[in-house]
């Protein structure tokens, strides 16, 4: 494999992680208020819960601090390497003009994602997740 097709080859590795991620972060809230809703186990076990809060909780960071997320970094610096075409600004802002061909400043991002971390707190407190001892609790 000539190095060009690795560098392009690992870029779709990094692309393909940042979209499992968002599709963690965004899916994850529907499976929880979903889960919550039907008292689902993973939905409220607590591992689950931190993982997904720790990931929206790096997304707000990153975007009040005006960080571009590391992966969309690392794919850059991968395209660029493979001579591909990269792109500026933030991956779901890149995605989501392309995808919707809708333009907007970064504070809309963002906004965007400070709402979405508001509503992962809500859920925390609307449904709660239940540790190993209060499943075990409520199970008795």
């Amino acid at each position: 494999m000539n190095e060009t097709l690795l560098y392009q080859v690992l870029a779709d590795v990094a692309l393909s992680v940042h979209f499992a991620i968002v599709v963690f972060v965004v899916g994850g809230l529907v499976f929880i208020v979903a889960g919550g809703l039907r008292c689902w186990r993973l939905a409220g076990s607590l591992w689950f819960r931190l993982m997904h809060l720790a990931a929206i909780a790096v997304v707000v960071a990153q975007a009040w601090f005006g960080e571009v997320c590391p992966l969309t970094a690392l794919e850059m610096w991968l395209r660029a390497k493979a001579r591909g075409t990269t792109y500026s600004g933030s991956f779901i802002q890149h995605w989501l003009q392309r995808l919707l061909y809708y333009e907007a400043p970064p504070w809309v991002f963002t906004l965007a994602y400070s709402l979405f971390g508001v509503a992962v707190l809500a859920a925390w407190w609307y449904s709660p997740p239940r540790s190993k001892t209060s499943a075990r609790r409520k199970d008795a």
